[in-house]
């Protein structure tokens, strides 16, 4: 396993960062973004501030910023560690 130099929180709020950049480069402010996609200016703020907030919520950020893809895309080429992982996918 590789070493993961940030731990999940600090992921989480590197995320939140740059949700927050693509808003303001759309130039939508919290309480608009949280209104178009139905997400609570509550949950909104805090996210940007902790990077805490629902699955859910996330994607329905993503969508409304036009950003959906890259969390559809995620964990779609992940990469086989050993032989036991390409055998239990069931590909072959």
């Amino acid at each position: 396993m590789d070493f993961v130099w940030e731990t999940p929180s600090e992921m989480a709020l590197n995320l939140a960062k740059r949700v927050k950049k693509i808003r303001k480069r759309k130039k939508i402010t919290q309480v608009q973004l949280a209104g178009r996609c139905n997400v609570s200016y509550g949950a909104l703020k805090k996210f940007e501030q902790t990077g805490e907030i629902s699955l859910v919520s996330l994607i329905k950020i993503a969508m409304e910023l036009n950003v959906s893809d890259e969390i559809k895309d995620l964990f779609t080429d992940s990469v086989y560690m050993s032989i036991d992982e390409v055998l239990n996918d069931g590909k072959i």
